[in-house]
């Protein structure tokens, strides 16, 4: 069969109809930077602590913010109620609202929806920040800030992309829409509900869901396909009616601070072992697969150690170290509440000390069975001491890990957008933090989902002089315009 031959004019008119505009877009990211770095400072500014009740108004007013910049590109903008929080004295306190948009709504393209969260870790010049944490610093190309990288510049990031395709009159490839909450560094109070509520609303028509809220391994780009998840456990032990002078009471009664740091020594082993029954059996085995894709892995040991000050590290080498940092649990010891830790000398028995520690979870454990695994085992080990005190354990986060699989259409397009933009393949790695939205986003709703990092390996999140580099905020809103195209192939693709 003899198929017609085009005109070359419109074999040229139907590509560029097809053709992405990337050149365009970059440019216009290039030519606004400044406007987006002061963008970045007005929203780091605002102290939005979630740790700090204190903090409240400062972090309603930050989401009041990110509604308004959403308003004002025309988005269709809610603040959504998600009740109150239950403080410990028993007074209750309203929860920041959770801030939706909606771009686009045509139903022959597919609907991504991004979420974000623009509350932040406490943080104070005296802690050893080498700027105000509170007034966005640039130091050799680095923007210094709380919240910088985590999690304030990739959301803004992400509203840049969707407002570039706006300003030069292009048609978004895909709809977007938006879920930016206030809670997320404590635990995403409230966010769980919302999402089983709006299910069948306004998450019907989502077809993925990006997550922006994680790092690079190191210089070169990444994609994240997993997260450990995290039970955070109180261990309380009350003796003593009131605290005691050491002097006159030190050999007669049994201290509560001793039971404690004794059961505390029982957790690891100095090799790292969990030693709680049933910890270390309930964890997937490594496959062939997973040790091949951490060997490839870029990373540079000696450059992990200087970046975190240390001389020597855990395991010896590369596999070993990603691996008990990605997908092995681990035990953190984090602090003893009712201990004396101001500076000087203070002579006391505390009365009651309560610790406070963590095992990172991964496939396939449990929280709920972990939380049994632990009083259970805390509860033997104190009986074994004979001491008249009282113990008492509390699990007050109980996070899930997430694993996605690394072939999903979706990785794929975040593999030939990190390619458009950076010129190279990404990492795929795993993340040692957690994101405890991600497992819901993923049971609830039943959408795929994918994380797109843009922050630095050395960004410092929830450390002192956190910041994110001005390339990787320009670049990273680069990624986002063509990964949105990319997006957008899927479906096309599939047909």
């Amino acid at each position: 069969m003899n198929l017609p031959v085009l005109p070359s004019i419109l074999l040229l008119v139907i590509s560029s109809v097809h053709a992405f505009p990337y050149t365009e877009l970059a440019q216009y990211i290039d030519s606004h930077q400044e406007e987006y770095v002061e963008a970045l400072r007005d929203w780091v500014a605002i102290e939005s602590d979630s740790s700090n009740v204190l903090k409240r108004q400062d972090i309603h007013r930050m989401m009041e913010v990110a509604a308004q910049k959403l308003r004002l590109m025309g988005g269709n903008v809610e603040l959504v109620d998600i009740g109150e929080q239950e403080l410990p004295d028993g007074q209750t306190l309203a929860l920041p609202k959770v801030v939706t948009a909606q771009f686009g709504n045509d139903p022959n393209k597919e609907t991504v929806c991004v979420y974000g969260h623009v509350d932040v870790q406490p943080a104070k010049l005296e802690d050893g920040w080498a700027t105000d944490p509170y007034n966005l610093t640039e130091i050799n190309g680095n923007l210094y800030g709380r919240g910088a990288s985590d999690n304030k510049a990739p959301v803004l990031a992400w509203i840049h992309a969707v407002e570039a395709y706006q300003s030069l009159n292009m048609d978004l490839p895909v709809n977007v829409k938006f879920v930016i909450e206030g809670m997320e560094e404590t635990g995403s109070n409230g966010l769980d509900a919302m999402i089983v509520a709006q299910r069948d609303t306004f998450f019907s028509d989502v077809d993925y869901i990006i997550i922006s809220d994680c790092g690079w391994l190191s210089r070169r780009p990444a994609l994240t396909y997993g997260t450990r998840g995290n039970c955070y456990f109180f261990a309380e032990v009350e003796g003593p009616k009131k605290d005691l002078h050491s002097g006159v009471y030190g050999g007669a009664v049994i201290e509560p601070m001793t039971d404690l740091i004794g059961i505390l020594d029982t957790l690891i082993s100095p090799s790292g072992k969990i030693l709680i029954p049933g910890i270390r059996e309930a964890v997937a085995p490594l496959s062939d697969e997973e040790w091949k894709m951490y060997q490839d892995i870029q990373f540079d040991m000696e450059n992990y150690k200087s970046k975190i000050g240390v001389n020597q590290l855990m395991y010896s080498n590369k596999v070993d170290l990603l691996a008990h940092l990605w997908r092995y649990p681990t035990v953190t010891i984090h602090g003893i509440e009712g201990a004396f830790s101001d500076p000087g000398t203070k002579t006391v028995i505390p009365a009651k000390v309560t610790a406070k520690f963590s095992i990172r979870q991964v496939p396939n454990m449990d929280p709920a069975m972990v939380k049994k695994q632990v009083t259970d085992y805390l509860h033997s080990v104190f009986a074994k001491r004979k001491s008249p005190n009282k113990l008492k354990v509390t699990m007050v986060i109980g996070a899930k890990p997430w694993l996605a699989d690394t072939q999903h259409a979706l990785y794929e397009a975040g593999k030939a957008a990190v390619k458009k933009v950076f010129d190279m393949d990404p990492d795929l790695i795993r993340e040692g933090g957690t994101i405890p939205i991600a497992r819901t986003f993923q049971d609830v709703t039943g959408k795929s989902l994918v994380m797109m990092p843009i922050g630095g390996f050395d960004d410092g999140l929830h450390s002192q002089n956190e910041k994110i580099s001005r390339y990787n905020y320009i670049e990273g809103t680069k990624l986002f315009i063509a990964y949105l195209n990319e997006v957008a192939q899927i479906k096309k693709s599939s047909v």
